[in-house]
């Protein structure tokens, strides 16, 4: 026998009841640590609190990109439907929303004339809005083109309009980098504030949860790198699932 074989054997057996008395689990260096895509999720354990935006990606199919064929902005209705029968548009609704100092048109309660997008979630900056100036835009979060691509090319006109108003998706924004932003998902555009981005996530995993449209691979990473470094972000109100109103076929 080698000089030291026993001693080695000695340490092993009292580390192993050690271990047996004290009930704890004992964890090598690269032993079952998650490797590639970390965190939780399917690929490694839990991931986030229940409720939370990140818990809530991997309620998300995953998919490959539906060619585009056949997408137009008319398939999703005629833009800023009065949905909630209010009297208003849909775009005056989400202006009155989003601004402050708010001026609405002469004899005309909804048209919003003027007021000030303060701190732009998307630039960080302040916005003046003054209507037929094109600074400000109502965005969809999830770009219209998109949702086609993953899901709403097979919904019936009916939920493509209620998709397209449906305030949850919709933000008073700058027009600089909504235009930046095109039909963009998380893997290809995040907001230039950085301020902003795990809100911005967690809006667009709370539409595409909420109308059971699906990411890409790359899509649900870029989610979970966002979200990863905050944990604690909540789905925004009126993200749960459920079946969109189908009374607005036009």
């Amino acid at each position: 026998m080698r000089s030291g074989a026993v001693p080695v054997r000695l340490a092993g057996f009292v580390l192993a009841v050690a271990v047996a008395a004290t009930g704890c689990s004992l964890e090598l260096d690269g032993g079952g640590g998650g490797g590639g895509d970390s965190g939780g999720g399917p690929d490694g354990g839990a991931r986030g609190a229940p409720g939370s935006a990140v818990a809530a990606v991997d309620e998300l199919a995953v998919k490959g990109r539906a060619p585009r064929t056949g997408y137009d902005r008319d398939r999703f209705g005629s833009p800023w439907v009065d949905t909630d029968s209010n009297g208003c548009g849909t775009r005056d609704d989400i202006l009155r929303r989003d601004l402050t100092e708010v001026r609405s048109g002469g004899g005309d309660r909804c048209r919003v004339m003027s007021g000030t997008l303060a701190r732009d979630p998307y630039s960080g900056r302040d916005v003046a809005f003054r209507r037929g100036a094109s600074r400000v835009d109502i965005d969809h979060v999830v770009a219209l083109s998109d949702a086609w691509q993953k899901g709403a090319a097979k919904w019936d006109r009916g939920k493509r309009v209620a998709f397209a108003n449906d305030p949850l998706n919709l933000l008073a924004v700058g027009s600089r980098p909504n235009r930046a932003k095109g039909d963009g998902d998380t893997a290809t555009w995040l907001p230039p504030n950085k301020a902003y981005r795990c809100a911005y996530v967690a809006r667009q995993v709370a539409v595409k949860r909420k109308y059971r449209l699906w990411v890409t691979a790359p899509e649900r990473s870029a989610m979970r790198r966002v979200l990863d470094g905050c944990p604690s972000e909540s789905l925004p109100k009126g993200g749960n699932p459920t079946k969109a109103p189908q009374r607005y076929a036009r």
